[in-house]
Parts: structure tokens; sequence; C-alpha cells
């Protein structure tokens, strides 16, 4: 059996989310005993919630719902670079060392943890950086922090790249335990038609 990696943080009430986003809860509409023989329950959660895969029409009007988008993205070769420091902006230099032979998608760790409470200080990438990867013919990017822009960003000029350039994207991974390498990544989003995002359930497998 080849190894997997689970690279999504847990979803609950208490998972870290942006201020005024709609935080996880749950409730029974139904419960096993007399005249009722199974367990039923209703969620309510913002999409970017956990590890999730947001869809152009998050940050373009007019653009497609995660439901409408192309899944092989999402799925094959897959590089985990790691870029370890400060909370900053991914540069280019950041990434370089790695970038021989590049497949489709690029994860990168940026912090020794992945969060567990709710923090405006976490990295992002540079919108070059980005630019960069799709010149390298990368259609997918990751990162274990809650964003690829800024928190304080107003005009998402990492979220504008992705659009310009095509490229998909998944946040709020758990890479801690991911040694730098080549992987198969698996991460397919839900077929919300209607939706800016969708939870994944991102995992890594061995190559």
């Amino acid at each position: 059996m080849k190894r997997v990696w689970d690279i999504s943080p847990p979803i609950a009430p208490e998972s870290p989310l942006f201020p005024g986003d709609q935080a996880y809860s749950q409730q029974w509409t139904a419960r096993i005993g007399p005249g009722c023989p199974v367990n039923l329950s209703a969620i309510t959660m913002s999409p970017h919630i956990g590890a999730h895969a947001d869809a152009p029409l998050h940050y373009a009007d007019d653009a497609p719902a995660i439901g409408e988008v192309d899944l092989a993205p999402y799925l094959g070769p897959c590089r985990v670079i790691h870029a370890i420091g400060p909370a900053r902006l991914i540069q280019v230099a950041d990434l370089a060392h790695a970038a021989k032979d590049l497949p489709p998608r690029v994860l990168v760790r940026s912090c020794a943890q992945a969060p567990t409470a709710w923090s405006s200080e976490f990295s992002a990438f540079a919108p070059e950086t980005l630019a960069w990867l799709a010149s390298l013919g990368v259609r997918l990017v990751g990162i274990d922090s809650q964003s690829v822009d800024p928190a304080d960003s107003k005009t998402l000029d990492s979220h504008q790249q992705l659009l310009k350039h095509h490229l998909r994207v998944l946040e709020n991974l758990v890479l801690d335990a991911v040694p730098a390498g080549d992987y198969e990544l698996i991460a397919l989003p839900l077929k919300l038609m209607q939706a800016c995002a969708s939870p994944v359930r991102a995992v890594l497998r061995e190559l």
C-alpha cells in the first residue's frame, strides 16, 4: 500500500475562519429511536472553512462557481515545497530551488505548524510568484495558510493572478508532517453549482 498523508484540518465549530465568515454548526434533524432507524443532521458553514478550493466566482462576478470548474487540476502529480519562515509574501526566490521539472501542481508549506486559531499574521503569495508558477506550467497552487492574499488586502492581487492565469487554488492545508518532494494530489471539490468555494478532503499519496 502506498502511504497517504491527510492534509486537511478538522472541521468543527472552533475551526479558524476569517472574521465575519460563517462558522460551522450542526443540528440533528432525526435521531435513532422508536419509529426512526437513522440519525440525520443538517450543517451550516462557510465553504472556506478547513481545506478548501476557491472558485473563480469568489474573486470575480460572472466567473464559474466551484461546481462548474474542471476537476483535472485537483488530481495528479504534485510537488510540496518548503518555504517555512515568518509571515510574509512568498517570493519566487523562496521556491526557485525546487523549480526543476515542476509538475502541474505546487503546494507550499509556509509555516512550521498549521494554525488552529484565527490570526491575521500568515504567509501569502506575492502576485509575481503566481505568475511565475503559471509560466512554468503550473495549474494549481496550494498553501497552508488562510489565503493566497494577506488578510488586510482589499485588491486581492494574488487572487486576480489566479483569475488571469486560470490557476486553481487550495487554501488551509496542513503540511506539517509532509516532507518536501513529489506526490500524487487528490483534493476534489464538491459539485456545488452556486458556491464560491468547496470543502475538500485533501490527501497526498506517495508516487
